[in-house]
């Protein structure tokens, strides 16, 4: 796990954020996370606004299950709320591309653990 200290751009601020998220079951975990919380949106929209609430407990609550149980740190949320927001994007963008292990190699990360 990669210290964060002080980081003043995105640019510099992107391979920390993808060494808190080494292990793939971590990252999978976001993805579900995610795709509940699309999935809440909707709902939020199509059925009732109460879904709405259950968004960012269902979609922090996977991620951070997954840092807790098998990154073991924690999430850059809480130090750099903004661009941890925008990266969480960018690594499910990267997910469903296909690009992530590549991602996490191409930053210097070894520990592909699945």
């Amino acid at each position: 796990m990669n210290d964060s200290g002080n980081i003043s751009s995105y640019k510099a601020f992107w391979p920390v954020y993808v060494s808190f998220h080494q292990n793939k079951v971590n990252r999978n975990f976001h993805f579900v996370g995610a795709t509940f919380g699309a999935a809440l949106f909707w709902l939020g929209f199509t059925r009732h606004p109460a879904f709405f609430l259950a968004m960012p407990v269902c979609g922090y609550g996977f991620g951070w299950f997954g840092h807790m149980v098998f990154e073991k740190n924690r999430p850059a949320t809480f130090q750099y709320p903004l661009w941890s927001f925008l990266a969480f994007f960018q690594m499910i963008a990267f997910m469903c591309l296909g690009r992530m292990d590549r991602e996490v190699r191409r930053m210097g990360v070894l520990n592909l653990e699945t």
